[in-house]
């Protein structure tokens, strides 16, 4: 590897080039960033990401030179600080940090104190007059090396409040750790520091793939080949006495955005104490007057440093043009920063600081658009509590991360993870969480924790989640022995069903009504500003005149995709539909047709009247026949007496219809083709509801009619003819004029490969990218639960090809349909209406491709809308 694989900063330079966070890390960036701005930093060195990549490749070992490297730049920490690395008289401590490219809040390792040893401990006692001090440090020392690089458990170690304890107290314990080590390991805590610090850089890099790690990197889609780069750092001290702190704080309020620094800090503490929530801190600043002063607020406790740290981070926020989440200590007085990121936040939060930092000329619109993720515009539509609902409050916490979540009680993350997969929808309730809670953390519908801030590792890793949670709720009393808690005299045990209010912070007992979140005005102007951005339409899915309304409200410009299908399971329609399924012959099928015409028309009529005029793509009929008939012998003779069929003639009919394979077997075109009758129903149903519509509500329609499972134009072709009678008789039955469009969706990869056969004559294409990955790859999407998470956690898949569009084999497959079929027909309407539609990636991956819109669930119509926005920003205007 070529050198230099280390990077020293201090005294206001810094080696590294910050603009490289796939060498430094987030937190290595950050520190160079910081150190040449001139801000305060203690000094130190990073460890570049790629030494971790060769760590796991050549069996734990390290690039030839890297020692020699590490060793250099601590001789240049030391020249700064003036104290020596192992010297008994003037000791240098370090902390050892992780520090991916992107933020993993809390879920790799950290040793802080490095270098302590029973020698240099005197030297530190020597050079601080602090005896209590330095054995706190020491203690706090064996214990986090003990866990980290040694590998024992914390519970063998004692949770203490260590602002209770005598020195006396702190001596015995020291030695009470270090015995612990040695009945454990048969060996003696190591007293040699560069022994512990070869130790704390091995044991940061191993964490990369720490359960906790893996869980998180799933979640976040973070890929496992990046690696961690590694901080090594003087150490500053928030523990040397009352005039010393340590917090935690955002630029602005994560949770709603006010632009009011926010955090909490501890006096006389180490940084892990704020994040691990065992002891409650205080606020940096005072509270309004309504909501009564904080007294023992940093900005009443220490006045001086509150107003250093308020000149800081306003710096930082000007120069990074974003909220930033900074990790500080006050050291005598005296405020150093030990990390700056871009801070998580609420959707909410985002919205209203994007906006905000546009009107303080922070920012451009456009810049503003990329400050919030479109994942999170989907947190923004979750219900709220209903204020008019009758509730019983059982407790009040900290609101940590909003919304409204109901569940049953559960006191593990492995219970909730066993729950979720039993159906069930719990609140994880903890006293504290911790980075090995993450997999129960991400399964449940909210957290709940009696422990910690709002800066606590719950609340940071829940608003980056989007996942409601409450934390630092002191009035429970939590019992993990018996799994139960309780609030005064009223006791909750596992699987009791409480509500909780992210956005208040109260807990209610059982199931309290939710309703629809009220969007405010800044979601309103922030869209309108996407609006103003996006080149590539947003189209919806839905099925029915309500799905419609919500579609509109929610800004789609269209329906990409009505499945007309989901009509007929109305219970009102479902005997109609299976009495012309079981028809012997197309006589009895008319009949049973004629009944369902009217009932496809009304649902017709309501969708183009909500639409107003919108676009709106019909697909005729796709599932296979045998989806819509009695599962059991009870019901199929139950439908044999409402149809006068005999039971067994009526099961020997259902049971024809079977097939080993009915994803690639009777259904969709091929219904159509065998089956003329059925979609000659539909186009009849359509074309009578546009004309209709087109006379009452004096508007333009379009219907786009879609033939599914197209695989040859012959296909196409037979059943465009058919379609174009049918619409011409309604036309002129009506004696109106109505412009349709017939298309066909490409979901199978023969449509791909001759698009431009089948693009002559269609008038649009609709990628089905649901079929079109269960064809490509040769997964069926319903029996795939089993082997995919699998293949994704062994790495042979990046993600699950049905939530992200593979983009190098069906995106290639679609490029290729895009190319030929605009060959073919110039101005050929492309979209897609797959899952997919309604993926922030895979909506990029549309807009380089040429497609005209996307169409997705209602629900994620303003999530798709702003990713098409940050498209044009990110890859510059592409006509369509």
């Amino acid at each position: 590897m070529s050198l230099p694989l280390v990077f020293f900063f201090g005294n206001g330079k810094a080696e590294g080039d910050p603009k490289k966070c796939d060498i430094l890390g987030g937190k290595g960036s950050g520190l160079a960033e910081m150190t040449q701005l001139s801000i305060p930093v203690p000094p130190g060195f990073t460890i570049s990401s790629e030494v971790c990549t060769y760590y796991y490749q050549h069996q734990y070992t390290y690039p030839s030179g890297f020692e020699k490297e590490v060793l250099k730049k601590l001789e240049q920490v030391e020249e700064v600080m003036g104290s020596f690395f192992g010297d008994p008289k003037n000791p240098l401590l370090v902390s050892v940090r992780s520090g991916s490219r992107v933020s993993m809040p809390g879920m790799m390792d950290t040793v802080l104190n490095l270098g302590l040893n029973d020698h240099t401990l005197q030297g530190l006692i020597q050079r601080t007059q602090k005896e209590r001090f330095a054995y706190d440090s020491y203690r706090r020392f064996i214990q986090m090396y003990s866990n980290v690089v040694l590998g024992l458990d914390l519970h063998l170690f004692k949770a203490i409040e260590d602002f209770d304890l005598q020195v006396s107290d702190l001596k015995e314990m020291v030695e009470e750790y270090k015995a612990i080590v040695r009945k454990q390991l048969g060996k003696e805590f190591p007293q040699d520091p560069y022994e512990q610090l070869w130790g704390a850089i091995g044991a940061v890099f191993l964490s990369w793939n720490s359960p906790r790690a893996i869980t998180y990197r799933k979640i976040h889609h973070i890929p496992s080949e990046w690696g961690t780069a590694v901080n090594v750092q003087a150490m500053v001290f928030g523990n040397l006495g009352n005039d010393c702190a340590t917090g935690v704080a955002f630029t602005r309020n994560p949770s709603t955005g006010e632009k009011k620094i926010f955090g909490e800090y501890l006096i006389n503490a180490q940084g892990e104490d704020v994040v691990a929530g065992i002891r409650t801190p205080a606020p940096l600043s005072d509270a309004p007057k309504s909501e009564g002063y904080a007294p023992h607020s940093l900005e009443r406790m220490m006045p001086q440093a509150f107003q250093e740290l308020i000149s800081i981070a306003k710096r930082l926020e000007t120069h990074f043009l974003d909220m930033q989440d900074i990790e500080f200590t006050i050291q005598k007085g005296k405020v150093w920063l030990l990390q700056t990121r871009r801070g998580k936040r609420s959707a909410h939060a985002a919205i209203h600081i994007a906006i905000d930092m546009v009107s303080e000329n922070i920012l451009s619109k456009k810049e503003a658009l990329l400050r919030v993720e479109p994942i999170q515009l989907d947190q923004l539509l979750h219900p709220m509590i209903d204020p008019e609902a009758s509730k019983e409050v059982l407790a009040k916490g900290l609101p940590a991360s909003p919304g409204a979540a109901t569940g049953q009680v559960v006191f593990s993350p492995d219970e909730a993870e066993e729950w979720v997969n039993q159906g069930k929808k719990v609140i994880l309730v903890r006293m504290e969480t911790s980075p090995e809670d993450i997999h129960g953390m991400n399964v449940a519908s909210g957290i709940l924790t009696a422990r910690g801030g709002a800066t606590s590792h719950a609340a940071v890793v829940a608003r980056g989640m989007g996942k409601c949670c409450i934390v630092g709720c002191h009035e429970l009393y939590i019992d993990i022995k018996n799994e139960q808690m309780a609030v005064r005299d009223r006791k909750i045990k596992l699987g009791d069903v409480i509500t909780i209010n992210g956005t208040t912070g109260e807990i209610y007992l059982g199931v309290v009504p939710t309703i629809k979140p009220k969007l405010d005005q800044a979601y309103y102007t922030f869209m309108s500003w996407v609006d103003e951005v996006r080149t590539i339409r947003v189209r919806a899915n839905a099925d029915t005149p309500h799905d419609a309304q919500v579609a509109r409200d929610f800004g789609a410009e269209g329906i990409g995709l009505c499945r007309t299908e989901h009509m007929f399971f109305d219970l009102a329609r479902i005997d109609a539909m299976r009495e012309m399924i079981l028809a012997d012959n197309e006589k009895d099928r008319r009949k049973a047709l004629a009944l369902l015409l009217p009932m496809q028309k009304s649902d017709f009529v309501g969708i183009f009247k909500e639409m107003k005029g919108y676009p709106v793509t019909i697909r005729l009929l796709d599932p296979p026949l045998h989806e819509f008939l009695p599962h059991n012998n009870k019901e199929l003779a139950e439908l044999g007496k409402k149809i006068d069929i005999p039971f067994t003639k009526l099961k020997r009919k259902a049971k024809s219809l079977d097939e080993f394979n009915p994803m690639l077997g009777f259904r969709g075109c091929r219904l159509g083709i065998a089956y003329p009758e059925i979609y000659e129903m539909q186009v009849q149903a359509i074309m009578e509801a546009a004309c209709e519509v087109v006379q009452e509500e004096k508007i333009s329609l379009v219907p786009e009619i879609m033939l599914p499972i197209i695989g040859d134009v012959r296909e196409f072709e037979l059943l465009k003819e058919m379609v174009d009678k049918i619409c011409k008789d309604v036309l002129e039955k009506y004696k109106t004029h109505v412009e349709y469009k017939i298309g066909t969706m490409i979901e199978l990869p023969r449509a791909a490969l001759t698009a431009d056969e089948i693009a002559k004559s269609a008038d649009f294409f609709s990628f089905g990218t649901n079929d079109l990955t269960q064809t490509t790859f040769g997964i069926s999407r319903d029996d795939s639960a089993f082997f995919l998470p699998k293949y994704v956690a062994k790495g042979i898949y990046e993600v699950d090809p049905f939530v992200r569009l593979d983009q190098k084999g069906v995106g290639r497959l679609m490029q290729l349909a895009i190319d030929l079929g605009r060959k073919a027909h110039a101005d050929l309407k492309i979209g897609i209406c797959g899952e997919h539609g309604g993926e922030p990636s895979s909506i990029e991956f549309c807009y380089r491709s040429g497609l005209n819109y996307v169409s997705c669930s209602p629900y994620r119509v303003p999530l798709a809308r702003l990713a098409a926005a940050q498209a044009v920003i990110k890859y510059g205007f592409q006509e369509k």
